[in-house]
Formats: C-alpha cells, sequence, structure tokens
C-alpha cells in the first residue's frame, strides 16, 4: 500500500496521547530478596500511584502492598529508595504522610515511625543469630520546617520509633551499607554548597550494641565524586568514583582503594534518587556492572581479583538497578532502541536475556520506531555538543517533496542527567506524526566524564543555551528540517533552558516550557534542602554573585521573547514552585506576547496522573499545529492562545 502525501505533523499516529498516558510504567527499587525480585513501579489506571510487586514462581507479578498505598519517599523530593523486605514482611513509606509502614502477610499496614519524619534508603542489621533487629536508613527530620536535618538512623524492630541517630555530622548521607561481620557501616555524606556528583566522601562507622562509633573518612572529599558503597561476602568494600575524571569501580581492602577495571567511561549516574545501583557483586569474586561511553550504556562482566572485563554483547543501549539473583544471573532495568524498557534476567556466562516486566505495550511495530542517531556537532567556544537525533518515521504516510519537517529540540532536566538513546513513546509521540527530534547532551550532561560535567559550572544559562541551539542550527545547515518551524522544549532545569534561549535568541520559532524557572533569586529563595545551595556551583554564591542571577533570569529579559511560548505547571511543585511560571506568563501577558499556560492541580516535580500527561501532550501538540501552520490528525481540545497573530509561524 503506497504511503499517503500528508504534511509533516499531520500523520495518524497509533501513539495517542491516551496511549502514551497508559504506557508510561516506570520501574524501580529493583532488589532480590530471599530469591525473589521486588521493584516498585507506578501504577497508571490508579493514578500513578506505585506500589511495591513481586515475581512469582509462574513467571507472573503479584503486588505486595494494598491497592489504596503510594509507596514514595520525599527525602530530598526526588526520593528513591522506599521499601525494604525482610523475610516476608513488607515495611514502605506511605506517600501521604512519609511514615515508615509494616504489612505482615495477610494482615494491614501498620505505621511504625511517627509524623514529621522522612525515610529511605534501608538496610537491616543482622544480629549473631540471623534475626534482623533494625533498619538503618536515611531519615530526612521536617519537625521544624526551618532547619530540616538528614541523618543516619536505626529503627528498631519489631517496636518501631523515629530512630536512634547514627550518623549527623553532615549536611547529608545516602547508602548506608553494613559490613557482611556487622561491625561496620559504609555510607556516603556531603556538605552545601556541593550535590553528589560534584564532592562526597565514604565513610566508615563502628557498629555495636550502642550504635556508631569512630567514623572515618576513607575516600572522596574536594573535586572528588564517590557514591554506591558496597560490601563484597569477603569484606572487601567497593564503590564508584571520579578521581580520574570518570566514574570507574574501586576496591578497599582496609588500605589504600584501587581501581579495579579502569576505562574512560561513566560507571555511575548522578545522584538525584537514592538507591541507584550501578554494579552488581556476584559474591564469587566477579562483578557486574554498566558503564557509558558517548552517551550509550553497556554491560561488562568483571574479575575482581585481575582487573579484567569483558563487554556483554546484549541487544540493550541503557541499563539501572543492577541486582544479583546468583553467582550467574542478574537483573537489571534495561532499555532497547525499539521496544520499552524492561524488567531483564541476565545470564552473564552466555549473554542469554529474558523479560520479566515491560514498561508497558509497544505503541509501534519496531520497524516504525525512530532510532537515535548519535550526532556530534560544534558548538560555541570551540567545544563540540552531543545528542541523538530522531527522524521522523510513519510508513503509512509521506510528506511533499518540497517540505522539511519541522523540528523538537529535547533539554532534559537535572540540568545534569543525561539523554539516552533508549526507545521513548514520549519521543515516538513527535516522530511518527512528522516532527524531527534533537535530544542534546549539552556541556553539564553525565556521562561523558567529570570535565564534560563540570562545563556547566558557572556557565548555567550560557552553555546549555549555547549547545540546544547550536545542535538546532547544524541540523538546519545539514538540511534536516525546517529552519521556519524548530521548537525547543524542556522541563526542569529543561524549562530553564528553553525561556533564556527563547528570551535571548532567534533559533527557535516556538517553546513548551514544563514547571522551568524564570527567577533565578526565587528559586534560591524557595527551593528545597537538596537543591538549596546547587546554583551556588552553577552561576555563583549569593549575594556576591546577584549581578549574574539576574542577568540569567528570563524574567529580566521580557524583551527577548518574540516567539508562542506555551507553560505547564504543577500546583503542588515543591522544587521550582508555581510562582516560577505565573509570573513569566503574567509578565508576557500584560506584554501582549503569545503566551498559554496550563495550571495542574494535585501535580508535583513531574506529572504522573494519567489525564495531565493527555491533557499536556494533546496541548503542546495543538500549540505547534497553531503555530507551524498544520492541522493535527487527533482530535484536539480547543487551546487559546492569548495574542497570537493569525499568521504567527505560518
Amino acid at each position: 500500500m503506497s504511503p499517503t502525501p500528508n504534511s509533516y505533523g499531520s500523520w495518524v499516529s497509533p501513539v495517542t496521547a491516551e496511549a502514551l498516558a497508559g504506557a508510561q510504567i516506570g520501574f524501580g527499587g529493583l532488589h532480590n530478596f530471599d530469591s525473589r525480585l521486588h521493584w516498585t513501579e507506578n501504577v497508571p489506571a490508579a493514578g500513578g500511584a506505585v506500589g511495591v510487586f513481586r515475581l512469582c514462581a509462574s513467571g507472573e507479578a503479584t503486588r505486595v502492598v494494598p491497592d489504596g498505598a503510594n509507596v514514595r519517599t520525599r527525602v530530598h523530593e526526588y526520593g528513591g529508595a522506599p521499601y525494604a523486605l525482610v523475610a516476608d514482611i513488607v515495611y514502605y513509606v506511605e506517600l501521604t504522610d512519609q511514615r515508615l509502614y509494616r504489612l505482615k502477610p495477610g494482615g494491614t499496614p501498620e505505621p511504625l515511625t511517627p509524623a514529621g519524619f522522612r525515610y529511605a534508603d534501608f538496610t537491616p542489621r543482622v544480629a549473631p543469630d540471623g534475626s534482623v533487629t533494625a533498619l538503618v536508613c536515611v531519615r530526612e527530620d521536617h519537625s521544624d520546617p526551618a532547619e530540616v536535618r538528614n541523618t543516619l538512623v536505626s529503627i528498631p524492630l519489631p517496636t518501631g520509633g523515629a530512630g536512634e541517630v547514627l550518623y549527623s555530622d553532615s549536611d547529608f548521607v545516602a547508602h548506608p551499607r553494613i559490613s557482611p561481620d556487622g561491625k561496620q557501616l559504609a555510607f556516603i555524606t556531603w556538605n552545601h554548597p556541593h550535590m553528589p556528583w560534584d564532592a562526597t566522601e565514604v565513610r566508615l562507622a563502628e557498629l555495636g550494641e550502642r550504635g556508631a562509633g569512630a567514623v572515618r573518612t576513607i575516600a572522596g572529599g574536594e573535586g572528588e565524586s564517590v557514591l554506591e558503597p558496597a560490601w563484597d561476602a569477603d569484606g572487601t568494600l567497593y564503590f564508584i568514583s571520579d578521581r580520574s575524571g570518570f566514574w570507574n569501580l574501586y576496591a578497599w581492602r582496609g588500605e589504600t582503594a584501587q581501581v579495579v577495571w579502569p576505562r574512560a567511561a561513566d560507571f555511575a549516574y548522578p545522584l538525584w534518587q537514592l538507591g541507584q545501583a550501578s554494579y552488581a557483586l556476584l559474591g564469587n569474586g566477579r562483578a557486574v556492572t554498566r558503564f557509558c561511553e558517548g552517551g550509550i550504556d553497556k554491560l561488562a562482566l568483571i574479575d575482581l581479583g585481575r582487573g579484567t572485563g569483558r563487554v556483554l554483547d546484549l541487544p540493550y543501549v541503557r541499563y539501572a538497578l543492577l541486582t544479583r539473583i546468583d553467582d550467574h544471573h542478574v537483573a537489571a532495568l534495561a532499555g532497547s532502541a525499539r521496544e520499552p524498557d524492561a524488567i531483564v534476567r541476565i545470564n552473564v556466562d552466555t549473554g542469554q536475556t529474558h523479560v520479566l516486566r515491560q514498561a508497558g505495550r509497544a505503541l509501534l511495530d519496531p520497524d516504525e520506531v525512530s532510532i537515535a542517531m548519535p550526532i556530534d556537532f560544534p558548538s560555541a567556544g570551540g567545544r563540540t555538543a552531543h545528542a541523538f537525533y530522531y527522524a521522523p518515521v510513519n510508513s503509512r504516510f509521506r510528506a511533499p517533496q518540497d517540505e522539511l519537517p519541522p523540528l523538537l529540540t529535547l533539554v532534559h532536566g537535572g540540568p545534569t542527567v543525561q539523554a539516552s538513546p533508549g526507545y521513548s513513546s514520549a519521543v515516538q509521540f513527535w516522530t511518527s506524526r512528522g516532527f524531527a527530534v534533537v535530544d542534546v547532551n549539552y556541556g553539564g550532561s553525565s556521562g561523558f566524564g567529570r570535565a564534560y560535567r563540570q562545563e556547566l559550572e558557572g556557565n548555567w544559562g550560557v552553555v546549555d543555551v549555547e549547545d540546544v541551539i547550536a545542535a538546532a542550527r547544524y541540523l538546519v545547515r545539514t538540511g534536516r528540517v525546517d529552519p521556519k518551524r524548530t521548537a525547543i522544549r524542556g522541563g526542569s532545569a529543561g524549562g530553564y533552558t528553553v525561556l533564556v534561549a527563547l528570551s535571548t535568541s532567534d533559533a527557535f520559532c516556538a517553546g513548551a516550557d514544563y514547571f522551568g524557572i524564570s527567577d533565578m533569586t526565587a528559586l534560591a529563595r524557595d527551593t528545597h534542602k537538596f537543591e538549596s545551595r546547587y546554583i551556588d556551583s552553577l552561576i555563583g554564591p549569593l549575594p556576591q554573585a546577584q549581578a549574574i542571577y539576574d542577568s540569567r533570569s528570563p524574567l529580566n529579559h521580557l524583551d527577548g521573547f518574540k516567539v508562542p511560548l506555551i507553560v505547564f505547571q504543577g500546583a503542588d511543585d515543591p522544587v521550582v514552585p508555581p510562582n516560577q511560571s505565573e509570573r513569566i506568563v503574567e509578565a508576557l501577558r500584560a506584554r501582549g506576547a503569545p503566551v498559554a499556560y496550563l495550571l495542574y492541580p494535585g501535580e508535583s516535580h513531574g506529572f504522573r496522573k494519567p489525564e495531565t500527561v493527555i491533557s499536556s501532550l494533546q496541548a503542546e501538540l495543538s500549540f505547534y499545529g497553531q503555530v507551524f501552520g498544520f492541522v493535527p490528525a487527533d482530535r484536539l481540545p480547543p487551546l487559546i492562545i492569548e495574542n497570537i497573530k493569525p499568521s504567527a509561524g505560518r
């Protein structure tokens, strides 16, 4: 059947907003408890609530917490590691009150901790007789909202309580892990103004009947980020450090730390969420680790004693949440280029894989998926930046011969995270309608070493903006996209880049800002503890850098907004409060600039409710159709763009 002629943007796609919202299942917290895999999974039908699931012997997944439970911790606001299992007892943090609950088989949830505290990142403390006497974890004390305190605590079992403080001498703590003999506690710490990808320390504390004592630092410090300590059965402590310029795996055997398998690649992600697991110790002198080269993940099997490694030949391009199953198998969250993420069982000796649980159904046939093409391109100051380019793909349609596709430039958040070439229904939503998409790993992104990550230090709002502009202009220059239909889209830190790019350049013809930052000074004043000093490194400390804050705040560059902007915001966002969006929208309205604004009650930082995902995608598609002059094939609710001229962008 011959393709139907139709303009880019107007193609009919099976990736509808409704299908995408129903397919957006996210996995987390993958663990092997008592030889059974467990994980967290959001349930779109339950409004995005998160449950704990278990893999049964039959291969089916069953929910092990009540249907009404929402298992999410708000430690650092971004959460992570919200549950643990001890035998058949599930301990989990409930989103609504942040208390730790105990759930026995066949029972009802019992609260173990008082209100006013948040908990995450649990590790059991085992007595010599094998019984579990406590849960050691991160506690965030919000009993005084003006002075949030982060500590390591031990919650006694079965009685519960607020927790006995084991360590409280740093602004932040993470990754508490107890040695096999139960005598030492390893953990990482960091202090303001640093973030965990800037400067952290691995510390050891002696554990005794009366708690923790004799704390010492064994790795890390200024200019070094150390992450993910883990004890092997022989008492060796492993961790990841970027002292070489890349996050690599190191072994500490009581004297000094030695790199295990040196490589110019990043073996870890920035610690935005607690509980990340970038490697798994097999317990037989081997480990499996993910590493990232050129923005693409690979998996390697390492001989820990010899320091040799073998890259596994697997059909995936991103990995996370590695966990040991047995001496020869691991489970991981893996993403391929053509199918949604999945929890996968991997035989590390043969390379055989088996999908255990997929993150929703594939919305496209594999041949209809637009595959990421890595591109490197020149940017300002002689720098080279990186991105993944997706061409429009839909075999049922072809565009007129003289037409080029509109371009959607994606700006990831963080700003220290990274764009991945793994399958994304959100990307395919656009490519299957006839958009070209470029997902930019601008300077400051992870996955390319510490030096690339540090390019944003003091330069937020400069380097990121230069690189997204350079990506768009590179694709225009190489004849792949329509220069009169270029859009930019981003959320949070990416939303900030969108606003700066629109207010300081003419590279884009439209923009979509999801809960982005418009006023840097207000953000420094209003945001939560975890990120309250982040801008010190990205821009500079206050009040010394006040002039730079002012110059890099889009709210102070209203004259620069010449093209239509659509803004999306969660009403309950504690990370980027609604006033950041409301102030820029109100100012643009007052100036008669073309703008649309959608505020979603009950949504936080990142949209979880299916109805919100549907509404925002449909509104964004309608927005581009109006601005770029095409008629979407979808039946869309009306969207009013204030102050838009009938001929704008057409």
